[in-house]
């Protein structure tokens, strides 16, 4: 579509608006369903980094990091009920050219980590065909399987879409458990080695700091409950009680899996595997523990893609929808009564990116990019609170003991771009030069499409010292 008929009379597909159909279930398979491959892979680069002890270390104060942002989150997401998450907040609170960053943020984070998904998929799959004595399977097929197939089910509809992800992340939970019990983590005499924990720190406390970078693979997308506010029933209540939930799942989950793989993998080898949990599971030696972690490591890596494609397509549609971007993508399905065209547009982005191979480098973009839209939420926070004091506007939830939560989130989130820069300078800065240069294009060729009266959703009075 032409920008001149950008300009033109609305057409009916936009009167066609999102299906409230979801409770905090399906807001907690969302969140969870993204972030719990991260459970069963990425993690462990954080190992490699500052060695066993050094990556709990690290887990924990990052954990500290996405609980500030899930509290911010809850609070922001409950009163801009709109789709989009962050990058409407920003786009009610801060400004246009913020907005449209966050929005590319948010997009470049969820694209990347479901090709890091799918990239884990056709991994798993060659090392399975491996233990059968088949050594020439090539994981291309299953990386544009992984992804045509669960865009086509994002395409069908969102409640099918979560209601699926709540099931598939339930299993995958539960198989951190059952390598826990397997191995009697709670016994001394047990399989998991004490000592492969609790070792020294290989390369000291800036080894620690480096590991700051991949711990943020153990929440990382925690955030994206926010995308489905437009689609909730009970915005006030299930989006905070969703997100907290399932952060509080993450916490659990990720400092089993530590326990777990550290403790049967040497820290050397865990540090550099693609997929960490199979492997302890086969150091283990138990055929059904493998069975089972094979599963577990499968239906994380396709929730979390199944989720991304949900949130991606969501901030990309919302970006369409206020002319952001072109605004063929803000178009709803007329009988599915989704984002269909985002959805399939960014569909060979993730596919392209899968074809790398290069984990690694792939959830490092995805890192950066969710790093970048977690330094936003500090000033979003203090601005939010400053233009609309309490007792203002309605907010669904108020989160305790602001301003630390804010601090906190910004002093972490200094930290993690050092650590980033240890270990990936030149990507930190190629990602920075795409912003910027994305920046400008918007300021010059973008904005005068911009319709600013129709961007805002929220009926709130004029901020305050307007």
């Amino acid at each position: 579509m032409t920008d001149k008929k950008e300009t033109e009379v609305k057409g009916k597909e936009d009167r066609i608006s999102l299906l409230k159909v979801l409770g905090p279930a399906h807001v907690w398979a969302l969140g969870v369903g993204i972030v719990l491959v991260g459970e069963y892979m990425g993690y462990n680069f954080s190992i490699g980094k500052g060695g066993a002890l050094g990556s709990i270390i690290a887990c924990w104060f990052i954990g500290l990091l996405y609980t500030c942002v899930a509290m911010i989150d809850s609070e922001v997401t409950s009163t801009v009920a709109a789709a989009g998450g962050q990058y409407s907040q920003a786009k009610h609170i801060i400004g246009p050219l913020m907005a449209f960053n966050v929005g590319l943020y948010l997009v470049f984070a969820y694209t990347m980590l479901e090709a890091a998904d799918a990239l884990v998929v056709g991994d798993l799959m060659v090392e399975a065909a491996r233990d059968f004595g088949i050594t020439d399977l090539d994981p291309k097929p299953f990386v544009v399987f992984t992804i045509a197939i669960l865009a086509w089910l994002n395409y069908r509809g969102v409640y099918m879409t979560l209601t699926i992800n709540f099931v598939i992340t339930a299993i995958a939970f539960i198989a951190i458990f059952v390598l826990f019990f397997a191995a009697q983590g709670w016994s001394p005499g047990g399989a998991i080695h004490q000592k492969g924990l609790l070792t020294d720190l290989p390369y000291g406390w800036l080894g620690v700091i480096a590991a700051f970078q991949f711990a943020i693979w153990y929440y990382l997308g925690i955030e994206g409950t926010c995308q489905a506010a437009e689609e909730v029933r009970s915005v006030a209540r299930s989006l905070p009680l969703g997100t907290m939930t399932g952060m509080m799942t993450l916490l659990i989950a990720a400092t089993m899996t530590w326990y777990c793989t550290a403790g049967l993998v040497p820290w050397e080898y865990l540090g550099v595997s693609f997929i960490p949990q199979y492997d302890a599971a086969r150091a283990f030696g138990n055929p059904f523990v493998s069975v089972v972690m094979f599963i577990g490591t499968l239906f994380s890596a396709v929730a979390s893609a199944n989720g991304t494609i949900n949130d991606a397509a969501r901030a990309w549609f919302s970006m369409g929808r206020d002319r952001f971007l072109p605004k063929w993508f803000g178009a709803v399905h007329p009988k599915y009564r989704t984002p269909y065209r985002s959805i399939l547009f960014l569909v060979p982005v993730a596919i392209s990116f899968g074809f790398t191979g290069l984990l690694d480098q792939v959830i490092t973009f995805s890192i950066l990019s969710g790093l970048l839209g977690y330094t936003f939420m500090p000033i979003n926070m203090f601005k939010f609170r400053k233009q609309w004091p309490l007792g203002s506007i309605r907010r669904g939830y108020v989160h305790p003991f602001h301003p630390f939560p804010a601090v906190t989130l910004f002093i972490l989130c200094a930290i993690t771009y050092f650590a980033t820069y240890l270990g990936y300078g030149v990507q930190l800065l190629a990602m920075m030069t795409f912003y910027i240069a994305a920046s400008i294009w918007f300021h010059f060729f973008r904005y005068k499409y911009v319709r600013r009266g129709d961007q805002f959703q929220m009926n709130w009075p004029r901020p305050k010292g307007y």
